[in-house]
């Protein structure tokens, strides 16, 4: 019995040099892992191009999608900056849609005095005042985002325009075959616009400059429209009338050289 008791209090009473290498063990451990910590945490952060932001589901990010592994822009949501490649793409893109609108609404009255039906001449029409206002949405964009108006010669709309002209040349006047051509070559026009605006639109969007993607989807829908309001007009009557249209017989070339040759004699 007395021997038991002596072990129990042994067992209860460490001695004073344990207890205080226990806290010297314990202290020099945590001097080593703060320093580790330290180091390690300066090592991460002296990478280039690292970024220690929150990637929302309260993980550290590198500046990396962690899907797509694409880089992630620190801009989003903000005005793209005047030094951007995107920002001088966008403007080089908006003098070429400029010019393409300027130029369209000089080519338009000309397809509107060559359609048959008096419906393909009020679409034009109203189509013309339109653009005009496109006109003016453009100028109010270049003059948001601290641009000078001016225009780009676009080839595109240049050969659109030309191509229009063709097809109204190679088509009967007063005929329904000319109202489809020109419905066809007005229809390319829109589907370029709808193709360009649409892209500006979401351009303007990724830069942040949210007054001029509103300014732009506006004449995008209407872009729409007026496709659709075409392509009705084709598919309800012009179309079918064109269908039965017969060929109007040309003169003869021989009969001509005959003439030529009488001529001579």
């Amino acid at each position: 019995m007395p021997n038991t008791s002596i072990k129990r209090t042994v067992k209860s009473n460490p001695s004073p040099k344990s207890s205080t290498a226990n806290k010297s063990s314990s202290a020099g451990k945590s001097n080593s892992s703060s320093k580790g910590n330290s180091v390690s945490r300066t090592a991460v952060s002296s990478r280039p191009g690292t970024m220690n932001k929150s990637n929302g589901n309260g993980q550290k990010s590198n500046g990396m999608n962690p899907r797509t592994g694409t880089p992630v822009s620190a801009r989003k949501n903000t005005p793209s900056s005047d030094n951007s490649q995107l920002e001088k793409f966008f403007h080089d893109q908006l003098k070429d849609l400029y010019w393409a609108e300027k130029h369209l609404v000089k080519a338009l009255p000309k397809m509107q005095k060559a359609a048959t039906t008096d419906d393909l001449k009020l679409a034009i029409e109203e189509h013309t005042s339109q653009t005009q206002e496109q006109i003016t949405r453009l100028e109010q964009v270049f003059q948001l985002m601290g641009q000078k108006v001016q225009a780009k010669k676009c080839e595109a709309m240049e050969g659109l325009i030309k191509e229009g002209e063709s097809a109204v040349e190679d088509t009967q006047k007063g005929s329904m075959t000319r109202d489809v051509a020109i419905i066809m070559s007005a229809q390319k026009v829109e589907h370029y616009e709808i193709a360009s605006y649409g892209t500006l639109v979401q351009l303007a969007e990724t830069m942040g400059n949210t007054k001029v993607a509103e300014l732009l989807q506006a004449t995008l829908e209407e872009e729409k429209q007026t496709d659709q309001n075409l392509s009705a007009l084709a598919e309800n009557n012009i179309n079918w009338e064109a269908e039965s249209e017969e060929e109007e017989e040309e003169p003869m070339e021989d009969d001509e050289d005959d003439d030529e040759e009488e001529d001579d004699e």
